[in-house]
Formats: C-alpha cells, structure tokens, sequence
C-alpha cells in the first residue's frame, strides 16, 4: 500500500508542482461553492428559470470559445507562469466586486450575467496557459502523473466545494459563500510566485525567436494532421456539449423535480465528485499514452451512466447513478487529455491544448441554453437523459470508424466475467 501510494502521488514530490496543486486545491473548493451559491443566487432572483440558469452558463463559457485559440498562442509565446499571475489576479479583483454585491444585498440578476462573463474572460485566458504549464513543472515523464492528479485535485474541491456550500447557503445565505471564494483565490497567486524558475522544465521549448512567430492557424493545421489527436478532441466536443452540464441540469432536477433544498443539491453535486475523483485517481498510475480504445470505452461507460441518470425515477437512485456517471466521466476526459498531450510538440502544447479546451469548455455557450430550454419545457430529466443518448451515438460512431480504420474486430467474452475486447488484424 505504501508503494502504490508513493507511486499514485509521485509528482508532488517535485516543490513546483506541489505548490501549484495546492494552490489549485485551495481555489478551486472556493469556486465550486461559488458555482452552487451562483445557480441557487440565479434560480432565487429568475422565479427558478432552468432558462436563466442556461444562460450564465452560456455568458461564463462564451469568452471561452471567443478567446481560448489566442489564449493558446499566447502560451506559446509568453511565460505561462506570468500569464497564471495575471489570469488569477483578474478572476480575484472579480470574485471580490461579486461578493461585495451580494453581501450588500444590491446584486441583480443582469450583475450575475456580468459576472459570469467577466470571469468566463479570465477563464479562457488560464485554462490552456494552465493545462500547458504542466509540463515545464514535472516533464514529460511525469506528465501522466501530474494530469492524474490535476483531475483528482478538481474533483476533490468538487467533492468539499458543493457540499459546503449547501450547508453554508442553508446557514449564513449565499454572501458569505461569495467572499469565501474571493479570498481562497488568493492562493495560487501566492504559490505561483514562491515557484522556482530555475527547476522549470523548459529544454524541450522552441527558441524565443520561433515563439513570437507561432499562429493559431498553425495549431490547427498541426490537430488537422493528426487523426490520433483529432479522433478524441471530436468526441470530446459532443459529450462536452451535450452532456457534460450537470451543474445547470442537477440544480435543475433537484428543485424543480425533487423539490428539494441547497443541501439536497449539494448532495448530488458531491455524489458525482466522488464518482469523478475515483476515475481520476484510477489514472495516476498511468505511465504510457493512453489507447484509443480505453478513450472509447470510458466514452460509452460515461454516456450510458449519464443517460440512466435522467431516466432515474426516484431521489436515491439519482444519487447512486452519479457515482459511476462520475467515475467514467473524468476517466473518459483524463484518457482524452492525455492521448492528446503525450503526443503533442512542445512547440504546438499551447495551442494545442486550447483547442481542447475549447472543445471540452467552449461548446457550453452553444450547448448550455438548448440543454436549459429543454429542461424547462420537458422536464430536467429529459435534458439529461436527451444528451446521454446524443453522447452515446457519438461514442458507438467514434468506435466504428476506428474499428473499420484500424481492421479491427470487436469481441465479447463471457468468462471469467463477461467483457470486451478489441482483438488486432495482426493478433487474428
């Protein structure tokens, strides 16, 4: 237990990535209280709009999709460590107006919108410059470790973040939630400037000269090249945009169909965090790229779970449901991501991987206020069960392209327990 242990949090024996994933760690449950105070904040000033709801989704992604491309270029060019300073700085001076706001009982529900889509711009400008980042702080052979870990980091504060904030709302009202989140962003501009220059991993990054001549369109034509990359970036784009807004259709389902209160809503925000930090966890011990058949797997596992979700009859069942919607729904994105950064340039990491959160993010504006529309004229379980299955249709086409590209045969085998597998023209 010791080894595997020591092996599964590998990475933060390395001082740098240490202080960013604690920083992250502490940020990050600030926010996700935040988000739940949010959706509670919009359904309280909306007359419990699903609508309303879908729409600050939309506001905080859209600068996502507008900027993320130049967010990518910048990170090729720039220091990312100078670019997480100001990204953070921007979303603290925002979080802390937010809070002042609610606090001073003068927020409205067009400042939510504001709010939203200021911080979706300071969003947009760190994600790619962060998901970048973290192969100059370990290198490469640590990277599947580290992006383990990044998941597992985000799914923890996504496992303490709702939770509190339900009790919190439910005691002190959503204000105090707001300035909790304002403060607990402070951390990683701490920690981004106790890090150590000196111990980056920065060999393998083009000269300067070459940096300043990097193009989006060049990223692009770069992923266009590469059907490995581009295979799991378009099913990502689906399944982010389809079902993978479960912060607009959980509130949604527990006080319009479950009737429920903050903590009930909470629950079911922690009770896919668990799921989630369980398949994150389940990757640390990754060493290689992963296959395109484990992405493909995890895909229809987290598709299929997602679409028993809308379809669950009763409270508990919701619940229990979540947990494996969870689990295959960060191992399908954590396999993705990492097929996708063990294979990449170093020259092309920042672009490339703002294209991915482009993909993965920046299709909730489009997707966000259809999912809110269908929630509020069918019904929250039908806007989530309607995306499991659009998720699953992209999953099973994914995989038949790939089997009828590769030649290879998909077999099921009973015994000792009944599984698939995928067995290679070479291996017949």
């Amino acid at each position: 237990m010791q080894a595997k242990l020591s092996t599964m949090f590998q990475s933060l024996r390395v001082r740098n990535y240490r202080l960013f994933a604690t920083g992250q760690l502490i940020k990050l449950v600030g926010v996700w209280m935040m988000f739940i105070a949010q959706d509670w904040l919009v359904l309280d000033l909306s007359g419990n709009s699903a609508t309303a709801l879908g729409v600050v989704t939309a506001l905080q992604f859209t600068p996502v999709l507008l900027l993320t491309l130049l967010s990518g270029r910048l990170a090729d060019r720039y220091d990312k460590r100078m670019l997480l300073f100001i990204a953070n700085a921007l979303w603290t001076a925002l979080a802390l107006v937010m809070s002042l706001l609610v606090l001073t009982g003068l927020v409205q529900l067009w400042h939510v919108f504001a709010f939203a889509a200021l911080l979706g711009v300071a969003n947009a400008v760190e994600t790619p410059v962060r998901q970048a980042f973290v192969s100059e702080l370990v290198g490469v052979s640590l990277l599947p470790n580290a992006l383990s870990l990044n998941a597992a980091t985000f799914n923890s504060a996504r496992i303490i973040g709702p939770a509190a904030a339900g009790l919190a709302i439910a005691a002190f009202d959503v204000g105090p939630v707001f300035l909790f989140s304002a403060v607990s962003s402070i951390a990683p501009l701490v920690n981004v400037v106790r890090m150590r220059t000196t111990e980056l991993y920065r060999k393998d990054l083009p000269p300067a000269g070459q940096r300043d001549q990097a193009r989006v369109v060049d990223g692009l034509r770069y992923v266009a090249r590469r059907p490995d990359i581009l295979l799991p970036m378009a099913l990502m784009s689906v399944v982010a945009m389809s079902l993978f807004n479960f912060q607009l259709t959980l509130a949604a389902l527990a006080k319009t169909v479950f009737n429920t209160g903050a903590a009930s809503f909470g629950l079911f925000s922690t009770a896919l965090a668990v799921g989630a930090l369980a398949g994150a966890l389940a990757g640390t011990g990754r060493r290689s790229r992963p296959t395109v058949w484990l992405v493909l797997g995890a895909a229809v596992g987290c598709a299929t779970f997602g679409t028993l979700v809308g379809l669950a009859p009763s409270y508990w069942m919701v619940v229990a449901l979540l947990l494996p919607t969870g689990f295959f729904m960060v191992f399908f994105a954590q396999a993705a991501n990492q097929r996708v950064q063990l294979s990449v340039d170093a020259a092309f990491r920042g672009r490339v991987m703002a294209l991915w959160v482009l993909v993965f993010l920046g299709t909730n504006p489009v997707g966000a206020p259809i999912i809110g529309w269908v929630a509020e004229t069918y019904g929250a379980g039908a806007s989530i069960w309607a995306g499991g299955l659009i998720s699953l249709a992209a999953a099973i086409l994914a995989l038949t392209w790939q089997l009828r590209r590769s030649g290879a045969r998909l077999r099921l085998r009973m015994l000792p327990m009944p599984r698939f597998y995928v067995v290679s023209p070479r291996a017949e």
